[in-house]
């Protein structure tokens, strides 16, 4: 897609991107809405989108950074023109969510968010996110960095339920002791079959959860999150099933490596037009 790199910002056409598709598509929780504009968090960087004229500008001191968190370099016009013309069933969805674009999250923020998510609602999962990084996270100047896996390890499991993380705090306590002994880096050169594996073993991490984390903590196409509203979304398209290993396997079975980019545009549509 078009964009240019400034000293303080990046300018991105309007036409494949759009702050509330990306943000409000359920594969982010740190970022807040001021009026027309969004501020986005992630690790210890922050940046802010603003609407000029036919453009964004996403304003920030990391825009190289922020270039690759919103994979600005993927051509999404070409994804959607290849689901629609094997799937034209997907119309309303590719355009309901056209300005869509799967952020590249860092592992282990996005393996703690997801960990939150866990049968939570947005206000609450961003309550607990944002507590967690103003209480033990580097203050930046205007906010805070979200905590490093040292600064972690300090959190007990009485401190999450003080943030309001209820059973999941067990869950934080002992998933952050468990990947200060792993190199997650070293988790990009697995399979996804491997991969998939290897998050299953993390305290808190069930199916749903380790596929939201293949897909936006470790970029990985071919996976299908399946939610309550991915369960409706298949019994609408395909068969009244509600057995969600095997609308997950079918899914990818039918989407194969776009199946992430499929299920964030029905999901969206689904979720917001319900």
């Amino acid at each position: 897609m078009k964009y240019q790199i400034q000293k303080d910002r990046v300018v991105v056409s309007s036409d494949e991107f759009n702050p509330k598709d990306i943000l409000e598509c359920g594969q982010i929780f740190c970022y807040k809405k001021d009026d027309k504009d969004y501020v986005v968090y992630s690790q210890d960087k922050m940046a802010k989108i603003v609407k000029n004229g036919k453009n964004y500008e996403i304003l920030t001191k990391n825009p190289e950074y922020f270039v690759n968190f919103f994979d600005l370099d993927t051509n999404y016009t070409q994804i959607k023109e290849q689901l629609l013309k094997e799937y034209p069933y997907l119309k309303n969805a590719l355009n309901y969510g056209a300005g869509i674009r799967i952020l590249k999250q860092d592992p282990f923020e996005t393996i703690i968010s997801f960990i939150i998510s866990s049968n939570n609602n947005i206000k609450r999962i961003q309550k607990i996110l944002f507590a967690i990084r103003e209480n033990y996270g580097t203050k930046m100047g205007g906010y805070f960095a979200f905590p490093t896996i040292q600064q972690m390890l300090k959190i007990t499991e009485q401190d999450y339920k003080n943030l309001g993380a209820g059973y999941r705090a067990k869950y934080l306590e002992c998933a952050v002791r468990q990947l200060s002994k792993i190199d997650l880096m070293s988790y990009n050169n697995l399979s996804t079959a491997e991969l998939n594996v290897e998050l299953l073993k993390i305290m808190g991490v069930g199916q749903k959860v380790a596929d939201c984390i293949m897909l936006f903590g470790f970029n990985r196409g071919d996976v299908f999150p399946v939610d309550t509203w991915i369960e409706k979304v298949y019994c609408t398209y395909f068969e009244d099933e509600h057995d969600r290993v095997k609308i997950r396997k079918n899914l990818i079975n039918t989407f194969k490596q776009n199946s992430g980019y499929a299920q964030q545009y029905l999901f969206y549509s689904q979720r917001e037009n319900s």
